[in-house]
């Protein structure tokens, strides 16, 4: 008997990801960039920017408008793929 998957959030709807690497000039645009991919839509004031205390690490909250759970594997695949990032939550 195969049980069906039960899927916790209803799509479409705004899913947050926090990215998080070594501070460097082109981090924000290049993360922009990977997610815009996969999420066309996203726009700038999508994305918020912290740097950390000691301004080694920044970290972005992205925030798109997620359309399956498909297109969330592929963002999160897409970034954890990528040599600029370190953390993908």
């Amino acid at each position: 008997m195969t049980e069906a998957r039960t899927e916790l959030l209803e799509f479409p709807c705004r899913f947050p990801l926090k990215i998080m690497g070594e501070k460097h000039e082109a981090f924000t645009l290049t993360i922009i960039e990977v997610v815009r991919m996969h999420a066309p839509d996203l726009m700038e004031h999508d994305v918020d920017s912290r740097d950390s205390s000691s301004g080694r690490y920044q970290s972005l909250t992205v925030t798109v408008n997620a359309v399956s759970r498909e297109q969330l594997d592929a963002i999160y695949l897409a970034l954890t793929g990528h040599p600029m990032v370190k953390v993908v939550l």
